[in-house]
């Protein structure tokens, strides 16, 4: 069993590459859904302003300011 692990000389190697391979795959099945969620959170705050806009009351202090459209 040691011998396996030991991979003939070589197991520092072949675990550091195992290592590597399973980070970027957990990156990339972490990325799009981190991303999904930062691009709804962005577009439900655009909406929200949107709405406060055509209201006619601020929603946040920075919409006080005239924006150019």
């Amino acid at each position: 069993m040691s011998t396996f692990f030991h991979m003939g000389g070589y197991a520092f190697y072949v675990w550091t590459s195992y290592a590597l391979f399973f980070v970027v795959l957990l990156a990339d099945y972490l990325a799009p859904r981190l991303r999904q969620k930062r691009i709804l959170r962005e577009l439900r705050a655009r909406m929200a302003r949107q709405k406060a806009r055509e209201s006619g009351k601020p929603q946040h202090p920075d919409d006080t300011h005239s924006r150019p459209t």
